[in-house]
């Protein structure tokens, strides 16, 4: 008789591609699905039998857009992630990879970005880097004793440095010369022949360096001309492979280089996806401009995906400390200054509060926050009759200006007042419209990075939870196989990885989930410690969701318990390379 590892029983089995789901058994043997069976399979059969009877049994889900560059050195569980199904995790996003770049350069154009502190971050690639080349970065993972799999893009920020050093590679007056260009192709060439999925860019302005070299300077993606960009393209076209982007959003009419770049006419259309399609507060005619761009590429040969978080976009801030604060001129010079002490003399100055005032006032420039303090509720404070308030109120009760109000309480208070606003995808219907569109990635988790900003580990089950609830009001975004789908089989499939399917012969990630429990609040946060980074960040806690996780078909969550061994031991994760 057939021996196998685990058994699964009885659950509603989704198998990755949208097909439909029907109660089956599942066998798992050496890694892999090794039967799925509509008969009852003996559990004599099975060193392990797990009920999963009114439960559903899905792949494994992929988080492709993820900061864990440097956890994944020290903490390579990534536990935080593991815990709510995923098992296939993207890293070197936004031009950030840490492959070519030396130590500190990896670090700095790192952590200002990611805000995951330096003093943290350093160390760690100081004790473990060892690598220069993509090559080289692939055989150090494979000794890494990974929690989930690990897919990889190449950054461009990191490969400019690498080629050009950080003074060059962020001054805009210098351009990479042609022997620079060549070692950048060469390079990339080997990134994509090793494995990576392509190559990350960055245009956004207001992501900054940190250390003491170039603190401040945008990353050095942002220096690049489009034709360098381009230029790197052709390899990852010729391969294809994807390009991740993320356009500037003062400058929203720049997607058309994307546009350009990704269509199809008389060659190979290039795989792009950018950062990112949401219903933003301050800027609602966007969600139709992002809408618009995606048909028309998609019309004319291109293969354009933005990528969408499922959920609304809530951000927690201390003091002043806040990235959307970079993309007005006010803000951006608070947050250049280091020392608290001229940061505080700065922001009493009555000229730069005039200026903080009309930038706060303009509400027709393209932008992310809304600029509304009267839509930022204070959480946290030393004063604590402040607490539950928001910003406006306070403002009203004493008589002054709330961009005045706000300055005062960041003066006195710095980083001990807490607040949180919510900046997009607050329109569950237009929300649900968003995600409905299967040219879209149901992305952009930022898992790893804003430690203290954001927490959405959990969203695949906020996904799952959106179509679950749409389908019981009797208006479904989708079906349930299609939902599933779209998380497992949909992207793995865009990206070009053996992942997110468990037929038989199939790669054994698999997540067992009870339903019953999205009835809780999913966009609640905590706070958890980040291992090995005496730190704590903000994560998502749903008991009574995830109750089984198996990694290359071992136990990784058992009855919503993380195995001892995650993080520990070989056999769970891999790097898995683009096919």
């Amino acid at each position: 008789m057939a021996h196998y590892d685990v058994l699964i029983e009885g659950g509603r089995y989704f198998d990755g591609t949208g097909a439909a789901s029907s109660i089956r058994h599942l066998a798992i043997k050496d890694g892999r699905i090794a039967r799925v069976t509509e008969e009852p399979i003996d559990h004599g059969q099975a060193d392990r039998v797990i009920d999963a009877t009114g439960k559903w049994v899905t792949p494994g889900f992929l988080d492709t857009h993820t900061h864990y560059d440097a956890e994944l050195l020290v903490s390579p569980s990534l536990s935080e992630s593991v815990r709510h199904g995923v098992t296939t995790v993207l890293v070197g996003s936004c031009s950030l990879s840490m492959i070519c770049s030396d130590y500190e350069d990896a670090s700095d154009i790192f952590t200002r970005v990611e805000t995951v502190p330096r003093e943290r971050v350093l160390p760690i690639l100081k004790a473990h880097k060892t690598w220069s080349t993509p090559k080289q970065w692939v055989e150090h993972v494979k000794t890494v004793p990974l929690g989930p799999n690990v897919i990889s893009f190449l950054g461009h920020s990191d490969l400019r440095v690498g080629v050009m050093g950080l003074s060059r590679a962020t001054d805009l007056a210098i351009q990479p010369s042609d022997d620079e260009m060549q070692a950048m192709e060469a390079h990339l060439k080997e990134a994509l022949n090793a494995g990576f999925l392509g190559l990350s860019t960055m245009c956004l302005k207001w992501d900054k360096v940190d250390g003491d070299r170039e603190w401040s300077k945008s990353l050095p993606s942002t220096y690049a001309r489009w034709s360098e960009i381009a230029q790197l393209n052709k390899l990852v076209r010729q391969y294809g492979r994807v390009h991740q982007g993320a356009p500037n959003a003062a400058t929203p009419l720049q997607i058309l280089q994307y546009v350009r770049e990704c269509l199809g006419w008389l060659r190979r259309p290039l795989k792009t996806t950018l950062i990112s399609q949401m219903d933003l507060k301050g800027s609602a005619y966007l969600t139709n401009l992002t809408k618009l761009t995606s048909i028309f590429t998609n019309a004319l040969r291109g293969d354009f995906r933005w990528q969408v978080l499922p959920t609304p976009f809530t951000v927690y801030a201390d003091g002043i400390d806040v990235v959307f604060f970079e993309e007005f001129g006010a803000g951006e010079m608070a947050l250049d200054l280091k020392d608290a002490v001229e940061r505080n003399e700065l922001l009493k100055d009555e000229t730069y509060r005039r200026k903080f005032r009309k930038f706060y006032g303009e509400k027709l420039s393209p932008r992310v926050w809304q600029r509304d303090f009267g839509d930022a509720m204070i959480i946290d404070c030393p004063d604590e009759s402040l607490i539950g308030k928001n910003f406006e109120e306070v403002a009203r009760a004493r008589g002054i200006h709330v961009v005045d109000l706000f300055l005062d309480l960041v003066v006195e208070f710095g980083k001990k007042i807490r607040w949180y606003t919510t900046v997009g995808n607050h329109r569950k219907q237009v929300l649900k419209r968003i995600v409905k569109d299967p040219r879209s990635l149901i992305t952009f988790s930022d898992a790893g990075a804003h430690i203290r900003n954001m927490a959405f580990y959990n969203l695949p089950l906020r996904m799952l939870k959106l179509v679950h609830e749409s389908i019981d009001e009797g208006d479904p975004v989708m079906t349930m196989e299609q939902a599933v789908h779209r998380l497992t089989g949909d992207q793995a499939d865009w990206f070009g990885v053996d992942a997110g399917k468990i037929r038989e012969g199939d790669r054994a990630d698999v997540v067992v989930l009870d339903p019953a429990g999205f009835d809780q609040n999913l966009e609640a946060v905590s706070w958890g410690e980040m291992e090995n980074f005496d730190l704590q960040r903000l994560v998502n806690r749903n008991p009574g969701i995830v109750k089984t996780v198996l990694i290359n078909g071992k136990l990784a969550v058992d009855d919503e318990q993380l195995s001892p061994a995650l993080g520990q031991e070989m056999g769970y994760g891999a790097f898995i390379p683009a096919r």
